[in-house]
């Protein structure tokens, strides 16, 4: 009984969000690349739990979550576009910041 409770707990907490969008963080565009004619302006550094008492999160879940800090994180540059710099590793990912005109 106590390892069907424990399953469903940590079942449970790996389908939550801990991860919320900032108040103009909706207005960031995430793109694949470097943007043509925008102009950098820095780079993030963020990250998330990826793993619970060494049970690994949902991969997509975690992609997402860093995804939502680093586009929280852009309108602190003045940045309106960010893109992933590498593949997520350990919960960690950087991505670059650009102000594109639009």
């Amino acid at each position: 009984m106590r390892v069907l409770l424990s399953a469903v707990l940590l079942s449970a907490l790996s389908a939550c969000t801990w991860v919320h969008m900032a108040p103009g963080a909706s207005a960031v565009k995430v793109v694949s690349g470097p943007p043509t004619g925008c102009e950098k302006q820095g780079e993030v550094e963020v990250s998330v739990k990826h793993s619970i008492a060494f049970i690994e999160r949902n991969p997509i879940k975690v992609r997402d979550e860093l995804e939502t800090l680093a586009r929280n994180e852009a309108p602190g540059l003045q940045a309106d576009t960010i893109h992933p710099l590498a593949e997520p590793a350990g919960g960690s990912q950087r991505f670059a910041a650009w102000r594109c005109a639009r």
